[in-house]
């Protein structure tokens, strides 16, 4: 076979791209139809900057979720080598395909002979599976100790003050790329670290849970039991690999790099979460919760948590983008993931070692890693504009 030219190539990959598209259609469809019943989700489709960023986030998402998680975009294994692939341009044939092989590598080969198209949509997935969910695990982190921090002020704030300031000092990225160096790691720090971390979910469930539902004590029992009942077993399993039905752990790469997400994130959070309970507890909402007799974790969870959603919303946004930057960085440099993953900061450092002769090995990551950014900042940008109107 021929080699085939850029016009093939790209219809080919729109066309493998197929579930992404049926997935975008009808995410659009659905939510514009019934955006005035969905809140601040749906005011986003007012705002063309903020459809745009999330078609972009929703692009990336899907592929991730369809070609990590169910293969069914990707046309070669992520790992395989096809001999005479080495750095072969997009469009080139497999020499000697098997029947059922995809016969081409759509953006070539690396310097490994790996498609780099199947691992350009599978680097997708080793975003998606960490960014958001350590994103989250950060903010329910700082929500905990940021809302009692500014509601009550006093000694309790000025030491979880301290403590945030004392690790906001460290320049960001060199504390990500200490807490994930090897030397780290064989000490059990991160280890530690994630049992200390990973508690704070489930404590975050448990007072939201008791200060909502205190006055309904088989309502609050149910959904506190449900909480420890899972939130200690994903607890042991994730934290601790020690699940005991051997069903729920995590790669210690994996860990170690979700942790470190955490871990440099929460004091942020925490700061931005302070201040607007320090502004939002002096409302007059506020003041009619406390004359009602509500408990200060039902006014911290169920009236400045709420009335604080905006930003927190927008920067959630933000973060994801931020720590999308620190993984693609990380794996730049070799560290974090295993060396054999595909994501995009090791798929663009092994790219750019011939990038004065061979574009194509670094060159679709790094569009990848630009173009999910950017939709991130776009989407908190629509968030934010959309949020301001309220």
């Amino acid at each position: 076979m021929e080699p085939i030219g850029w016009i093939e190539i790209t219809t080919r990959i729109l066309t493998q791209l197929w579930p992404v598209w049926a997935a975008l259609f009808a995410t659009f469809a659905l939510s514009i139809r019934f955006k005035r019943r969905l809140g601040l989700y749906g005011k986003l489709f007012d705002s063309p900057i903020g459809m745009t960023g999330f078609a972009l986030v929703m692009f990336w998402v899907f592929a991730g979720v369809f070609g990590g998680g169910f293969d069914l975009i990707t046309t070669h294994d992520v790992l395989s080598q096809v001999s005479g692939m080495k750095n072969k341009v997009p469009g080139t044939p497999l020499n000697g395909a098997e029947a059922g092989e995809y016969p081409y590598y759509l953006m070539g080969g690396d310097n490994l002979a790996r498609d780099v198209f199947s691992r350009v949509i599978v680097g997708a997935w080793e975003v998606i599976k960490i960014a958001p969910f350590a994103t989250l695990f950060a903010f329910m982190v700082g929500i905990t100790l940021g809302l009692p921090a500014g509601y009550y002020g006093g000694k309790l704030d000025t030491f979880l003050s301290f403590l945030a300031n004392l690790i906001l000092a460290f320049p960001v990225i060199l504390l990500f790329y200490l807490l994930v160096t090897p030397e780290i790691v064989a000490t059990g720090i991160p280890v530690y670290m994630a049992g200390v971390l990973f508690m704070f979910p489930i404590v975050f469930l448990v007072i939201l849970f008791n200060a909502r539902f205190h006055t309904q004590p088989s309502k609050r029992n149910l959904y506190l039991g449900i909480t420890l009942v899972l939130g200690l077993w994903l607890y042991l399993g994730i934290a601790w690999n020690a699940d005991p039905l051997g069903l729920i752990s995590m790669p210690p790469n994996l860990l170690v790099v979700f942790v470190s997400v955490v871990f440099v994130n929460s004091p942020t959070v925490f700061r931005i979460v302070r201040g607007l309970a320090m502004d939002i507890k002096t409302r007059d909402y506020v003041a009619a919760a406390q004359t009602r007799g509500e408990g200060p974790w039902y006014i911290m969870l169920w009236e400045i948590l709420p009335n604080a959603r905006g930003p927190l919303i927008v920067d959630f946004c933000l973060r994801i983008g931020y720590t999308t930057i620190l993984l693609g960085t990380l794996g730049f440099f070799g560290l974090g993931l295993s060396s054999e993953s595909p994501d995009w900061g090791s798929t663009i450092n092994e790219g750019r070692k011939l990038l004065s002769i061979y574009l194509h090995p670094a060159l679709p990551p790094a569009l990848a890693l630009l173009s999910l950014v950017l939709g991130l900042n776009l989407l908190a940008d629509g968030l934010r504009e959309e949020s301001l109107k309220d």
